[in-house]
């Protein structure tokens, strides 16, 4: 019998995956449609000329290096923060906001990129609300010169959250904070600032890629309105102990990756499994990654995370969810970070541009 077949009456099947005459479904097609046209590890080429620069101009700057976090977060300040780019290298921005959310641990400061480009949908428009940094390492001054790319080419409002760090604040704080942020531009905060509810995404990079994906199965296990999108660059989806881009990635390209064991002890809590659900996402089985709001994953070829990042994409393909996958394969971790720097760090942070839009205004 042919998989054209139904494998129950024997009728034939046209143009769909269940019979027209006992509703039996073919198992062939239906496992068909499981599999995942992404791959589940990820590749490199050669690191680009504008990334190798950056690195040797930068020689101390690491994250997850040998040094004590709070120089970490000093450097990246000095390094990142907008205030420290050169005038000619920070993107233009139509309009800041700084106000702040009322949390379930304290007041969260919230940053509004309005875009000029999106002045014609402030009402009834789409927001995303973007994470940035290592649990530990990080703050909104360090990523606003990116987001305002992202808000311009997207024409979306971006948010910025300064979420609590750890390891002075453990899991699940940093959580409750994303989710209390994406309540309030559901209701009051995003209508008093034409966002439409339904049109509220999620997204971050690594550590803030790893807490879009736990909030998004969070708030889906709790019953909360779900997020329109979730929008994840190089996304720490779970600890990459035993993947070749550990291996190959291991020192030398920003993020160090026997540092992120560092991150994760000062993110999680005593008694908290690693395996946790919201905790790593991507290790969880496929049976329990269904039913998600679309996802964009962005991974990068010089990336200790690369592998963990695909291999995420692959998952939520194959338990049947709406995935756009962008890999670069002469890129390293960070490049919304180094836009002042790098002209492809510039476009690939305009391909994201595209997809949020997209998701957002359907064009």
């Amino acid at each position: 019998m042919s998989h054209s077949s139904c494998p129950k009456c024997g009728a034939t099947i046209s143009g769909g995956k269940s019979c027209g005459s006992c509703g039996a479904v073919c198992f062939f097609c239906q496992t068909s449609s499981l599999k995942s046209d992404i791959p589940t590890t990820g590749t490199r080429s050669q690191l680009h000329p504008e990334i190798q620069t950056f690195l040797k101009d930068h020689l101390k700057l690491h994250l997850g290096g040998q040094e004590d976090f709070h120089d970490e977060r000093n450097h990246h300040l000095e390094v990142f923060g907008i205030h420290n780019l050169p005038k000619d290298k920070i993107h233009p921005i139509g309009e800041v906001e700084f106000t702040a959310v009322r949390g379930p641990h304290g007041t969260i400061p919230v940053r509004v990129l309005y875009p000029k480009s999106g002045e014609d949908k402030r009402k009834n428009g789409e927001a995303a609300a973007l994470d940035g940094g290592g649990y530990t390492v990080g703050s909104v001054d360090e990523f606003e010169n990116g987001l305002r790319l992202l808000a311009e080419e997207s024409g979306v409002q971006v948010y910025g959250v300064d979420y609590r760090l750890a390891p002075e604040y453990r899991f699940p704080i940093q959580l409750d904070e994303y989710s209390a942020v994406i309540d309030w531009l559901q209701g009051e905060g995003g209508k008093a600032r034409g966002v439409h509810p339904s049109k509220v995404m999620g997204g971050g990079d690594s550590a803030g890629g790893n807490m879009t994906a736990a909030t998004t199965l969070r708030r889906a296990d709790k019953n909360q309105t779900p997020l329109a999108a979730q929008i994840m660059l190089y996304p720490e989806a779970r600890v990459p102990f035993d993947t070749p881009a550990a291996v190959e990635n291991n020192s030398g390209y920003y993020l160090e990756c026997n540092g992120i064991f560092s991150f994760a002890d000062h993110y999680l809590p005593r008694g908290t499994p690693p395996s946790n659900r919201y905790i790593s996402p991507g290790m969880q089985d496929i049976s329990k990654l269904g039913g998600q709001p679309p996802a964009a994953i962005y991974t990068s070829g010089f990336d200790p995370l690369r592998d963990v990042g695909v291999e995420y994409a692959h998952k939520l393909k194959q338990a049947k969810n709406e995935v756009v996958w962008h890999h670069y394969e002469d890129m390293t971790h960070g490049f919304l970070q180094m836009t002042a720097w790098s002209d492809k760090a510039i476009s690939c942070v305009k391909d994201i541009a595209m997809d949020v839009k997209k998701f957002g205004y359907g064009s």
